[in-house]
């Protein structure tokens, strides 16, 4: 499969760009943005015309966590969650995208409603047991919440850059053989991105976990 690096870097740079647009007004409590293509459907029922807008969806999935369980689209329904793209042998940005990450998983661990998604985009080195060993490294004791994702190398690549709209490719050129954006992805309930976070950048993240509570259901 081939990609358009130009392309891909272009429309992340769109993401953050709203993204960022819209950080006053939604500190003021404005509703989050729904980022992505969208389109508006008609058809008539009941002999009346009916619109109705659809909007980018994450596409159905099926990764194994570090506990070899499978993790679908299903197990996320009704939850909001961030997900991210990382290898473990990354020599470049994912150490601190891993420590920015830590931020959030401590802040939200324990709200049922919250999960994290990393996949690996080196499947091939990034096993199930090695995925385990990381995650613990990293101090995270069970997947309870936060899933450290691997499978078919290019459904990765592909739900990435398709459904995800960041970068997440093979690239022999790139330090340690991969290219991939730093972006945390905001997904609310249904599958739709809300927000694109520099997961490099501390205030960035800050943005991100003042963002995570809108979507989350009130606690009465």
């Amino acid at each position: 499969m081939i990609y358009n690096k130009q392309l891909l870097f272009s429309l992340l740079g769109i993401l953050f760009l709203f993204s960022n647009c819209t950080e006053k007004e939604n500190e003021k409590g404005t509703p989050l943005p729904i980022l992505g293509n969208w389109h508006v459907d008609s058809f008539e029922m009941e002999g009346k015309t009916v619109t109705d807008t659809v909007y980018h969806k994450i596409a159905a999935f099926s990764f194994l966590n570090q506990d070899s369980i499978s993790i679908t689209n299903a197990d996320l329904e009704g939850k909001v969650y961030v997900a991210d793209f990382f290898f473990t042998t990354c020599p470049t940005i994912c150490p601190v995208m891993k420590t920015q990450m830590l931020r959030v998983h401590e802040k939200f661990k324990d709200n049922p409603d919250f999960k994290i998604l990393s996949h690996t985009i080196d499947p091939k080195h990034d096993t199930v047991a090695l995925l385990k060993d990381y995650s613990q490294r990293l101090g995270i004791e069970d997947a309870s919440t936060w899933y450290f994702l691997t499978g078919d190398q290019e459904k990765i690549f592909e739900i990435g850059q398709t459904s995800y709209l960041t970068t997440a490719m093979e690239d022999q050129q790139e330090p340690g053989g991969f290219l991939h954006s730093g972006a945390f992805v905001l997904v609310d309930q249904n599958g739709r991105i809300r927000g694109v976070y520099d997961g490099t950048k501390e205030d960035q993240v800050n943005r991100l976990m003042n963002d995570i509570p809108k979507l989350l259901p009130k606690k009465e």
